[in-house]
């Protein structure tokens, strides 16, 4: 068994985080690769490129900066702009998508029943013209934008791209109503009908706890339909899913895997986080947790194969019997543990920095598929320690003196692998110098970002700088550069017209305490 794990941990990929691991099945032997493929492979929509602009992208030696032909491809001049790896897979198994949504109605009834207290549903015309129909349509919008870094094949990053926004505008839209009037303080005005008082428990429900209850569910969604289509599509490998939702005024971030988001706000030289890398070294804990939570259910999850445990460093025969520093699931810190003969399988978490794996086979513990990945050689799921769930980060644009020189970047750990969030911001301002106009400024960021953590290529391989030997990033690299004041302004335009329905309801109060 160990030889065998350590030929697998030794046989890493580049740095898409996955080993030599099987998905050739799935879970009831069905052969994957005799089904039809779930999405042909492209490059994102908004590229707009011909077949043969897609192979060109996928030139492993030229590695072609690819951004959009036209600049208003994205939302608010955004920019944009991928490259494929230097050979570790075949084609670009990034995915990106963006778009601006109307939520829907969840209900098609009339949305005055969901709204509207009962005493004042009978009201003059006049009253009413301004119904809370019209206000949702007109006032609910939001853009999104989504990068999904696959592995092990394209299948699920691809699926991601062309589906995900579907299942969060589908939540969003559950909501939809509710959002509407929490975010206009007219909480006293929706109905409190049994069905109301069902679904909303004496506890406190804010905007915010339902957009991230929404992205919770989509990015949950999402993943169980990958489970589910699985046995009719070819839907290969797993993706990471990197989010974000402007809506109402704020910026969500959702996040779920190794790719981040920073907001640079190149006025004022600061660098906000908006995302955590997961990672198998970041979710040791949660990880190791599993393994308890499935102990009286699935007692053969690690198949006696594997230790939950972690020590200091790589167990041999030579040490049982010893005291060496351990941490388990609970624990923050080292202790002494003295070793035995469990101790010595090989463990759960194994490797440092990039090389860290969970179970020997893969370095990202969150994000959509990898249902049938097994540790090489063996039956032994990956799937129950990685999750769908999202970390949610919520920025407040209506607080923030944000101006056009305020972007939010986004980047799968290509990017990151090689770029520090102070670099970022150095080529973020270097750009707007090098460009003053708003409508091309930031295709240029993303652009130069992407230049940077690709390099050139000098004999030895891409090199960030040519005079130096630090290695540039060998990875698939896709960047969004977004200016987040643009939906500031759309926003605050939006509540002008708000304000129409708070004044309508204090119209409905004044005559109801009129007695008219």
């Amino acid at each position: 068994m160990f030889n065998r794990i350590k030929n697998v941990f030794t046989n890493v990929i580049g740095t898409s985080g996955l080993t030599l691991a099987t998905e050739t099945t799935l879970g009831n032997n069905i052969p994957s690769v005799n089904l039809e493929v779930k999405q042909a492979y492209s490059r994102p929509e908004f590229l707009h490129l011909s077949h043969d602009e897609v192979a060109a992208s996928s030139d492993h030696e030229a590695r072609l900066i690819v951004t959009p032909k036209d600049n208003k491809s994205l939302c608010w001049n955004s920019g944009y702009a991928e490259v494929i790896n230097a050979g570790k897979s075949k084609v670009n198994e990034d995915q990106a998508a963006s778009g601006t949504y109307e939520l829907k109605h969840d209900n098609p009834a009339d949305p005055r029943d969901y709204i509207f207290a009962s005493p004042f549903r009978n009201k003059p015309k006049e009253l009413t013209d301004f119904t809370s129909a019209h206000v949702a349509d007109e006032f609910m919008p939001f853009t999104y934008f989504g990068i999904f870094d696959g592995h092990a094949g394209t299948g699920a990053a691809l699926m991601a791209a062309h589906t995900l926004h579907h299942h969060i505008e589908e939540r969003l839209s559950a909501v939809k109503l509710l959002l509407l009037a929490k975010h206009a303080g007219l909480d006293d005005h929706v109905e409190q009908n049994e069905m109301m008082k069902f679904a909303l428990p004496q506890k406190e429900v804010t905007v915010d706890s339902l957009v991230i209850g929404a992205l919770e569910a989509a990015f949950n969604a999402m993943d169980a339909q990958i489970l589910r289509e699985r046995t009719t599509f070819r839907i290969t490998g797993g993706c990471t899913a990197l989010v974000a939702v402007f809506i109402l005024g704020k910026l969500y971030v959702a996040n779920a895997g190794d790719s981040r988001a920073v907001i640079c706000r190149a006025s004022s030289n600061q660098v906000v986080e908006m995302s955590h890398d997961h990672t198998p070294g970041t979710e040791r804990q949660r990880l190791q947790n599993i393994v308890g939570e499935y102990a009286m259910l699935q007692p053969d999850l690690l198949h006696d194969e594997f230790t939950h445990l972690e020590f200091m460093r790589r167990l041999n025969k030579r040490d049982l019997g010893k005291k060496m520093l351990h941490r388990d699931a609970h624990m923050s810190g080292w202790a002494f543990k003295t070793v035995t003969e469990d101790d010595l399988k090989f463990p759960l978490i194994h490797g440092e920095g990039k090389r860290t794996r969970v179970l020997a086979t893969i370095g990202v513990t969150r994000g959509f598929g990898d249902h049938s990945l097994t540790v090489h050689d063996s039956d032994i799921y990956i799937k129950p320690f990685l999750s769908p769930m999202p970390e949610v980060m919520v920025f407040d644009l209506m607080n923030e003196d944000v101006t056009q020189d305020d972007v939010l970047v986004m980047g799968c750990d290509g990017l990151w692998d090689v770029t520090t969030h102070e670099e970022c911001m150095q080529v973020v301002q270097y750009s707007f110098k090098q460009c003053s106009n708003t409508e091309n400024k930031y295709m240029l960021t993303a652009q130069n970002l992407v230049m940077n953590a690709r390099g050139l290529y000098r004999g030895k391989g891409w090199r960030i700088n040519p005079d130096q030997e630090r290695p540039a990033s060998g990875d698939d690299i896709s960047v969004f550069v977004i200016p987040i004041h643009a939906h500031k302004i759309e926003h605050s335009q939006r509540q002008k017209a708000t304000a129409s329905l708070a004044t309508y309801f204090e119209a409905v109060d004044a005559e109801k305490a009129s007695g008219s």
